[in-house]
Formats: C-alpha cells, structure tokens, sequence
C-alpha cells in the first residue's frame, strides 16, 4: 500500500503538538513558581518602615490591639514582596513574651505580620535559660527596643500553680516544674478564682521585673534603648493593657 504524504507526516504533527503542549504546561510552573533562567531577577523590596524606639514600637502594639479587638484587622506584610524582602533579614519592633496559650497569639491580637514581632512562648511566660536566651538574642543582636511579658485572663498555668499549692498534689511530669516557677507570684491576698486572676497579673510583674534586673537587658534600658514592660490580655474583651 502507498503512504500518502498526509499520512507520512501525522507523526510529525502529533510530536510537534506534543512538544507544544509540554512547553505550554512547563511555562505553567514557571509562571507558577521561580522565573526563568535567564530572566532579570526582581529587585530587592524597599525594607519596611518598622519602630525603632520604645515608645514607638509601644504605640504600634497598642494601635493593632485596636484594630484586633474592633475587627478592624489589616494582616499587615503578608505580600510577595515582603516575603522576599525577609529573606536576606530581619528587624522585629518589639519582642513579645507570652504564654503558649492558644487563645493569645501575639500576631494576631496586635494584628502584626511577616518580621515584625519576635515571639517567645512558654507555660504561664515563665523563665528558663532556653527562654532568657532568646530573649537576650532578639535584644542584643537584633536590636529589638520593647520587651512585653504577656499574661493573659484565665491562665491555666497559673491555676494549676495554685491548685497545687492549695492542695499540696504534685503535677505530672515537668508540669510541676512550671508551678514551681510561678508559686512565687501567688497572691495569697485573694482567695478562689480572684487568687488565680490575681496571680496571673503577679506573675507578669515578677517575670518583667526579673528581665529588668538582667544585667545585658538593664544595661540597654539605662541606655534609653530598651523597655520592658508588662501587659495582659482580657479573653472577654481582646484588650491588652499595662500592668504597672
């Protein structure tokens, strides 16, 4: 039988389509994800304006607890360009040191985004070496001007230290370690649940006050570069105020 010439080039388009399609979908993924190689790199983001005094960075806080707790959220630097912009550094306004409570992400109550907050987290906000040295990094090598010692309404570190002491039970695992750090701040002026809310304020006060003494960190505040200060969040309301 005789091939026609139609015939002897359908493979030829078939693998030409093929080709086609193949290129199609690989400039998909590129689009997609990385430029091409060859392509002229974007230029770097301009570095965002962030505070960089105490009282600055003091006043941006309060201004996205504002926002957070009218639901007036901006989920600020969250964009390509700023993700791109972090990836050569970073230079976080303020540290927070807060409980590992689900409920009191520090992000989202100060409505903060990529590379603004430093965030260090544990049980009732106490202290160990792991979390005085992330404290002392995020100050001394990054130069962060505002410490905040986060305590937060309805804490349950701090009522498990009080009902431990109340009732001499001893927690499981290293559990009764963090009611051993936070037994110090029991107020024995209140008693019930007016104990435990007490305790939770006496507790920010004694962990502020404990970073203050640190020798680095009191060095930087004498400076007028550094402060550290307390505050907590009220569950019922998403306010965070001081605490003197």
């Amino acid at each position: 039988m005789k091939i026609t010439r139609a015939a002897r080039t359908a493979p030829t388009t078939r693998r030409t389509l093929l080709r086609a399609s193949a290129a199609t979908a690989a400039a998909g993924v590129l689009a997609a994800g990385s430029s091409p190689v060859g392509a002229t790199p974007r230029p770097p983001a301009a570095p965002l304006a962030r505070p960089t005094t105490p009282a600055a960075a003091l006043k941006e806080l309060a201004a996205g607890n504002r926002r957070w707790r009218t639901l007036r959220q901006r989920h600020p630097h969250e964009a390509v360009a700023v993700r791109n912009s972090l990836v050569s550094g970073q230079a976080p306004f303020a540290l927070i040191l807060g409980c590992i409570d689900s409920r009191v992400p520090p992000e989202l109550v100060f409505d903060q985004g990529l590379g603004d907050l430093m965030t260090v987290r544990s049980a009732g906000e106490v202290l160990d070496e792991a979390v005085l040295g992330s404290i002392a990094y995020g100050v001394l090598e990054l130069g962060i001007p505002l410490v905040v010692v986060l305590g937060h309404q309805s804490c349950g570190a701090v009522a498990a230290a009080v009902h431990a002491e109340e009732t001499g039970e001893h927690l499981p695992a290293h559990i009764q370690y963090v009611a051993d750090q936070i037994r110090p701040a029991i107020d024995h002026a209140h008693h019930g649940a007016a104990r435990v809310d007490a305790t939770v304020s006496a507790q920010v006060r004694l962990v502020r006050d404990r970073l203050a003494r640190e020798a680095d960190l009191a060095a930087q505040v004498a400076a007028g570069k550094l402060a550290v200060v307390g505050a907590r969040y009220e569950l019922n309301t998403q306010l965070v105020h001081r605490i003197d």
